[in-house]
């Protein structure tokens, strides 16, 4: 259309071109309300997008409640209390190793202090898992406590668990809710060698959680917490590799529970009880003797490329062509419940006995 105003203003048909210039005008106005109503549709398309969560595994049960969820596999003997045993939460205030009241007091509710023997089992269980980590042939990481809006979307976090995380707002940072954000983030972005699959990394953190809206005697004493301790093993593997290191992942954190001497039972997650961003989970529980109920201590996944799209984090095959990792992680382990059982099942007269493989780590074999 320039083309023919101007041939017209050369052939000097001056009304001809003034009309097509309005035209002209017209067209470009619309032109722009089209764009910016474009970017808009784009905009929400995005946003909705965003709250999609990840396709379920072909293996994942039927379900929504966590009573849906499939047992596969249980180990261990049953500890058998007398009478006179107690739940943690009065164990720990007999044996003065921690106390909630004095983290209430600085902090609030969810956040205790470890102290004297408490504090060292705290210590033993991270070096221990720590190290049978590293025997397994991951790489440890020492992460950040605090991670950018992009990494907490980067794993699946945001948009979906926003209202569970603390977020310093003047900074528009937030606390992490496991190791598992920092430490898959670190490959944010990056095009890596096929041949440098898997990557295995490991990495003790606090991680904090606001657990809005908990209450009752299920989440008394340790069983819930705002701050707690965690070990967290992570993948990057060839998509053709991740359910099978899935299992080996789930092997490991058995040779765990095995070493600690704890009764334990293995869930498949149903899709109602499954994270946003995990096409497969594993849940384990530890039996806790004095409380008579099963705890959650550790969530394995696969995540196959949900949070790898999301990161932009591919590797290069051996055609050249870039293809998007499968992400795994799994907590190996979350400690509070795993302490709680601790105690709970090895209350003895003499006091509470400690597994034969954290006696190098705690340097006591016996809290009293």
């Amino acid at each position: 259309m320039a083309k023919q105003i101007g041939e017209l203003f050369r052939s000097e048909k001056k009304e001809k071109a003034d009309t097509l210039k309005i035209r002209s005008t017209e067209i470009k106005e619309k032109a722009t309300r089209v764009e910016e109503r474009f970017n808009q549709i784009e905009k929400e398309v995005q946003q909705l997008l965003l709250v999609i969560p990840n396709t379920p595994h072909p293996s994942v049960p039927l379900g929504i409640t966590p009573e849906e969820n499939e047992e596969i596999f249980a180990e261990g003997v049953m500890p058998k209390l007398d009478l006179s045993a107690i739940p943690h939460w009065e164990l720990t205030s007999k044996y003065d190793i921690i106390d909630f009241e004095l983290g209430n007091k600085i902090t609030g509710a969810g956040f205790p202090v470890y102290k004297g023997k408490g504090a060292r089992l705290q210590r033993a269980l991270i070096n221990f898992f720590l190290d049978e980590a590293v025997k397994a042939g991951y790489y440890e990481i020492m992460p950040p406590n605090m991670v950018n809006a992009d990494s907490g979307f980067g794993t699946g976090q945001l948009p979906d668990k926003e209202g569970q995380m603390y977020h310093v707002t003047i900074d528009d940072l937030y606390l992490i809710p496991t190791a598992e954000v920092p430490i898959t983030n670190l490959y944010r972005n990056m095009i890596l060698k096929e041949e440098d699959l898997p990557v295995k990394n490991v990495g003790y953190t606090p991680c904090f959680r606001r657990e809005a809206g908990s209450y009752g005697a299920h989440v008394r004493g340790l069983n819930r917490l705002h701050q707690f301790d965690k070990v967290e093993i992570v993948q990057l593997v060839h998509p053709d590799n991740s359910y099978k290191v899935l299992e080996e992942m789930v092997e490991h954190v058995k040779s765990l529970l095995r070493k600690l001497e704890l009764p334990y039972r293995i869930l498949r997650l149903c899709g109602g009880d499954m994270s946003f961003a995990s096409a497969l989970t594993y849940d384990f529980e530890v039996f806790s003797a004095a409380q008579q109920r099963w705890l959650e201590v550790s969530s394995t996944s696969n995540f196959e490329t949900f949070q790898a799209n999301r990161m932009k984090c591919r590797f290069k095959d051996k055609n050249g062509k870039n293809q998007l990792v499968h992400t795994l992680n799994g907590s190996a382990l979350a400690l509070p419940r795993i302490v709680a059982a601790l105690l709970e099942n090895n209350q003895t007269e003499e006091g509470i006995r400690i597994p034969t493989a954290l006696h190098s780590y705690t340097g006591f074999e016996i809290i009293n």
